[in-house]
């Protein structure tokens, strides 16, 4: 069984993000870059079903940046077998990706496509899903766990009033949660052997896929500094408050 794993690289989760002087975009020189934690989930989570006997091959794949090697060395040392770069300059988006993403799984044809289900830079929650509508397949998105078959795969998944368990058959899109798992420190030595596996060139145009944006952005802004609390004296003030001055009641 092969398992295609889309990893994104993002400003590290502990790095407190800058917008730029003239507010065009985030500023991302000098800034420490890392995998996407919900994606280091995913690689994790094809890691250890690798190691149990059911995944066969894991193919990490990365979109945008000669930088984004960092990112898929990364996957390739965590236990991926081979990777693959769609390397471009572009800034790319959720359905952008999707079909690039598309591209790949014909040409690799996986049994399970695991992603993230979203990226820290900018939340979108969406890969995932439009991936699953463009191939056509059956998709499971929050999953706190999985458990593999011959015949199809078990994934029980976060939903706003509680849990849900679904059945999917293959091809099926996963988009992983932070419950699924912790992923593994990775050591040295297996750092030095991904310098080794094989990591493949392409780009968006060798696949077809048009990577001008859609959207434009006008202006990016840091929040508004959050107000010092008070303390009220009795529950008739606060009513007030929230009345008068908060006016949400």
């Amino acid at each position: 069984m092969k398992v295609l794993v889309a990893v994104k690289r993002v400003v590290d989760y502990n790095v407190k993000v800058r917008v730029k002087a003239d507010g065009s975009d985030v500023d991302i020189d000098n800034v420490k870059m890392a995998m996407n934690p919900f994606d280091e989930i995913a690689v994790e989570e094809a890691v250890r079903l690798k190691e149990a006997g059911k995944v066969s091959e894991i193919i990490a794949v990365s979109l945008g940046s000669k930088k984004c090697e960092e990112t898929l060395r990364t996957a390739l040392a965590m236990g991926a077998d081979r990777a693959i770069h769609v390397e471009t300059d572009h800034k790319l988006e959720p359905l952008t990706v999707a079909k690039v993403l598309k591209k790949v799984a014909e040409k690799e044809n996986p049994q399970l496509l695991f992603l993230g289900k979203q990226a820290i830079d900018n939340d979108a929650n969406q890969t995932a899903q439009m991936l699953a509508a463009l191939l056509n397949a059956p998709q499971a998105t929050f999953a706190f766990k999985i458990d593999l078959s011959d015949n199809e795969v078990t994934v029980k998944r976060e939903i706003d009033g509680g849990e849900e368990t679904v059945a999917l058959t293959f091809p099926a899109v996963i988009s992983t949660d932070l419950r699924l798992n912790e992923p593994r420190f990775v050591k040295l030595p297996n750092i030095m052997a991904a310098k080794k596996k094989p990591l493949e060139k392409i780009s968006p145009e060798d696949l077809g896929i048009d990577t001008m944006p859609r959207l434009q952005v006008l202006k990016v802004s840091e929040p508004k500094p959050r107000q010092a609390g008070v303390k009220l004296t009795d529950v008739v003030e606060l009513v007030d408050k929230l009345r008068n001055e908060a006016k949400v009641i």
